[in-house]
């Protein structure tokens, strides 16, 4: 019968003080396939018209059916993380197979401005969020932030869904990523 036994072991039977080093949490999280969304906000307060912020992430999941409730984790002290702070509405756009290259330009890293990364995407502003909206996605949310806890060095941010659409004309699977890549459901 096989046995699960820690990868990381500073002695014989005894785990690392601090637990596993980042690496190797990495690798063993990069086991555990998830989908892939592109999470949205308009910032009003960013320029005359404002403007809209995107980041791509695979850490989304369903919380609470009643009331409906979502979660999203973003890094601390990024972009999204502080517009979420002061800006409760956002959106969600769960990306289909073909949405790589979207998924790919807003998770880059030193990457230019979302401005230039919405530019020439099929996109529609939600009615009840003012948040983009990846046209062809397989379906949107749209939320207003619950509540928002530290954890570790990213914030999870709880939002109540308002509203959520399944966009005629989306096509294929979802896209996925597993072991630090884009992938397609077979």
């Amino acid at each position: 019968m096989p046995q699960n036994v820690p990868v990381s072991q500073e002695a014989a039977g005894a785990p690392h003080p601090g637990g596993v080093d980042e690496e190797e949490f990495r690798a063993a999280m990069a086991r555990l396939a998830a989908g892939v969304v592109l999470v949205t906000a308009h910032d009003p307060e960013d320029g005359p018209r404002g403007e809209d912020v995107g980041m791509t992430a695979t850490s989304f999941l369903s919380v609470s059916l009643e009331p409906p409730l979502v979660l999203v984790s973003v890094r601390q002290d990024s972009r999204m993380d502080e517009l979420l702070e002061r800006q409760p509405l956002w959106a969600v756009s769960v990306l289909a197979e073909g949405q790589r290259p979207i998924a790919g330009r807003f998770s880059m890293r030193g990457r230019v401005s979302d401005r230039l990364l919405f530019q020439d995407m099929p996109r529609t502003r939600g009615t009840v969020s003012g948040a983009l909206l990846v046209d062809g996605a397989l379906a949107t949310v749209e939320c207003r932030t619950e509540q928002r806890v530290d954890a570790g060095d990213h914030t999870l941010v709880i939002g109540r869904v308002l509203a959520t659409s399944l966009p005629a004309g989306a096509e294929g699977g979802p896209l996925a990523y597993f072991r630090g890549r884009y992938r397609r459901l077979a």
